[in-house]
């Protein structure tokens, strides 16, 4: 048993892993080699590209029939979609109150925009697993909060970053609805005829979503290195950054786990709303911020990029004690939770 559960928790365990350091990488080519001229009127039309397939192919995989079987458990849904974009959004308007003096007004335009980004998908399905949660029902939330995200999360923005966000005219609304919500929709469409060769070429499809980001990244960062943004980013800036971060995830970590436990939840469902609730996707919200933010996304991705990180590192150590947890039964426990409370020991991060 022990094997087994060393070969699942490997790939999570791992303070920084490979695809961390591609995208930290990424920035370091481009602070030192930022597209310019020609190249970067490519790379912007590339990276637009990427960002429609990226939406296209997350349309392609919802499977409306799984996220209808996964409603059963809609009290757990509500409460994940209540942490991700209420709970989340109210504190990063909170974080207004540390401009000048904490944060500058573009670091905390970053930061909300972070609190308005989707849950993840994988990550909350390995750490659940992992503690020996509730991972059928991680798997509906997180998708529920992808799919919610892609139209919410637009939306937000527009409302609460205003002028901040680049300015939300017609022209960037028209530009949303055509990168995100018409591919994901074409997807959703075409998922029927689609559908089976993505399920047969799942791993190179991966890594044309993960080589897909690192583009964004890539004219992202470019873009703010040759207007010159980073010179506004100091050591002293970056380091209360995280701790408002840090804070951030500890707020959330607990509201999580505490909330869900006097909302009546048990230990398997409240280790999934905790993963699921506390955490924010970066492969959702890199490509969202290349669109909402423009020229400005640099900047507003920052926070992300370090918030997944800490989320990552924090969270594997929360689930590898919640695996230690004592496993107590009560009588007609196992009759009375349905189908959605026994972990799926096969999933993987």
């Amino acid at each position: 048993m022990s094997s087994r559960r060393r070969t699942l928790t490997l790939p999570s365990w791992l303070p920084v892993d490979a695809y961390i350091l591609a995208l930290v990488g990424t920035v370091v080519l481009a602070a030192l080699l930022p597209a310019r001229g020609m190249a970067a009127d490519v790379a912007g039309g590339a990276s637009t590209g990427a960002v429609a397939l990226l939406f296209f192919l997350y349309g392609a995989r919802l499977s409306t029939a799984e996220a209808l079987d996964g409603l059963k458990h809609w009290r757990l849904h509500l409460t994940v979609l209540a942490c991700t974009f209420l709970v989340f959004p109210l504190l990063g308007l909170a974080s207004k109150g540390l401009v000048p003096y904490v944060l500058t007004p573009e670091l905390q335009a970053g930061f909300l925009f972070l609190c308005l980004v989707p849950s993840t998908i994988q990550s909350s399905i390995a750490f659940t697993s992992i503690a020996r949660g509730n991972v059928p029902a991680a798997i509906c939330a997180g998708s529920f909060s992808s799919l919610t995200g892609i139209f919410l999360t637009p939306l937000l923005a527009a409302l609460l970053l205003g002028s901040a966000g680049g300015g939300f005219s017609a022209d960037s609304l028209l530009k949303i609805v055509l990168q995100l919500l018409v591919p994901f929709l074409a997807g959703q469409l075409l998922r029927r005829w689609v559908g089976g060769f993505l399920t047969r070429h799942k791993k190179v499809l991966g890594l044309v979503d993960r080589g897909s980001i690192l583009l964004v990244v890539y004219t992202a960062f470019s873009e703010g290195m040759v207007a010159g943004i980073w010179s506004q980013v100091t050591p002293a800036r970056l380091g209360a950054l995280l701790a408002a971060e840090a804070v951030l995830l500890a707020v959330m970590l607990a509201l999580t786990w505490y909330g869900a436990r006097r909302l009546g939840f048990g230990r398997e469902d409240r280790i999934a709303i905790q993963f699921a609730g506390s955490k924010k996707s970066l492969a959702a919200g890199l490509p969202m911020a290349s669109v909402l933010f423009g020229a400005h996304a640099s900047l507003a991705v920052l926070p992300l990029m370090l918030f997944h990180q800490m989320q990552l590192m924090v969270c594997a150590v929360i689930a590898k004690r919640r695996s230690r947890d004592p496993e107590p039964v009560r009588d007609g426990e196992e009759a009375d939770a349905g189908p959605l409370s026994h972990p799926a020991a096969t999933v993987t991060s």
